[in-house]
């Protein structure tokens, strides 16, 4: 084939990374997650700090198991296990519509979501289309991350609103399950594959990318590595937790459910289209820092989502929120190969992804407990926007693509055309 794609498959493996990410844990908890705080908190008198702190229960369990799942890619592949976590995904978010009014009983399914949403997730994607594409990855890796969490973001809070309006919040959860299952399920069976092995040069002419680069204790050497997480863990964790909690946020000023939505979906579609554009950047441009100004962005989305006094203003944040969102996210995949190569590229991914889950849990309980005691997500809005500028200043920092690096990475050099 020419153009785009150079086999068939990869055309298959693109179109079910992409689903993936559509029904990964970002879209159907995260994106999800402000629609069910206050009919919870109002069904069984829970404080919405108490209902948030499942979100810290996620991010420990994440944080384990995304390197586990990151080093079972690296040597066994990934279709088996995206396979295995997306029936248990779906079956747990189902599970939550027999929440009994328990606490210990909620932690212990959002427990469950953490440790098998890890399997199915954005990042376990993003290695598969790492290694399937050479060409044109940081866009490939745009769309399918960008595009499907933006599109599953955009859909997932939407079905959730129609589903606890007309029929309850258990509803909600027990739809969101169904479409995990019954179209992630088909889906990846039928088109996902591991890339062929290396041994294979009939076979493995199909794949794009040579599995050349530094194991995780190499990267972990090198300042890059730990500037590009500090960086992403708390611009995507910060990002994300925002996204859950658009709704409450703007229904405390006084703004509708309906308003609150379609900011969620503004933040979401700019998220996606913004992933693909970064993505092509990145392809195109051979310097980390275009991404700076794109991150930054986050700054007045944060304080338009606060001060805003109309809907344009609200609108107008949840834009350059989901623009930072599409930048950071579309970013670290691609700085990972671009620095440390394929080889190890679960393994590592999965550590960051650590970082960010870490910055997703901390987070929403941050807000939710700043709420709680002063009535106001404003104080944290706040240091919310600090943090995101010291974000931006430390991927100003990251060095050239040809700077500092921890050993060759033959594979990792030839990303960007």
């Amino acid at each position: 084939m020419t153009g785009f794609f150079d086999s068939r498959r990869q055309m298959g493996v693109l179109a079910a990374a992409t689903t993936g990410s559509v029904l990964s844990t970002t879209a159907t908890v995260h994106a999800v997650f402000g629609t069910f705080l206050v009919p919870l908190s109002e069904n069984f008198g829970w404080s919405r700090a108490s209902i948030s702190a499942v979100m810290a229960i996620i991010a420990i369990s994440c944080a384990i198991t995304y390197p586990l799942a990151g080093r079972y890619s690296d040597k066994h592949g990934s279709r088996r296990m995206i396979l295995f976590g997306n029936v248990a995904l779906g079956l747990s978010i189902g599970a939550l519509a027999l929440t009994s009014g328990s606490l210990a009983q909620f932690y212990l399914t959002f427990l469950a979501i953490g440790i098998f949403g890890a399997l199915p997730s954005t990042a376990m994607f993003a290695k598969l289309v790492a290694e399937w594409f050479d060409r044109n990855r940081g866009t490939a890796m745009g769309f399918s991350s960008g595009f499907g969490n933006g599109l599953g973001s955009t859909i997932m809070p939407i079905v959730a609103a129609v589903l606890v309006s007309t029929l309850g919040w258990r509803a909600g959860y027990l739809g969101i399950a169904a479409l995990i299952l019954l179209v992630g399920f088909p889906v990846f069976y039928f088109l996902l594959h591991d890339v062929p092995s290396r041994s294979d040069p009939v076979t493995q002419a199909e794949a794009g990318a040579k599995l050349e680069g530094v194991s995780l204790k190499e990267a972990m050497r090198v300042p890059a590595f730990w500037l590009l997480m500090a960086a992403i863990a708390a611009g995507g964790g910060i990002s994300t937790a925002i996204l859950s909690h658009v709704v409450p946020i703007v229904g405390d000023r006084g703004f509708s459910l309906g308003v609150g939505t379609a900011v969620v979906s503004v933040f979401a579609l700019s998220a996606s289209a913004w992933q693909v554009a970064s993505g092509r950047m990145l392809d195109k441009v051979n310097t980390p820092r275009i991404v700076v100004p794109m991150y930054a962005l986050a700054i007045p989305g944060l304080f338009l989502l606060e001060y805003g006094a109309s809907v344009p203003m609200l609108v107008a944040g949840g834009a350059c929120l989901g623009l930072a969102l599409g930048a950071q996210f579309g970013a670290l995949p691609f700085f990972i190969a671009r620095y440390f190569g394929l080889r190890h590229f679960g393994a590592i991914l999965g550590v960051m992804y650590s970082a960010v889950i870490a910055g997703q849990g901390i987070t929403p309980v941050l807000l939710d407990a700043a709420f709680d005691v002063q009535g106001s997500y404003r104080d944290a809005i706040l240091v919310s926007m600090a943090v995101m500028g010291l974000g931006s200043l430390l991927l100003f920092l990251l060095p050239s693509y040809r700077g500092e690096r921890a050993a060759p990475a033959p594979g990792a050099m030839a990303v960007a055309h």
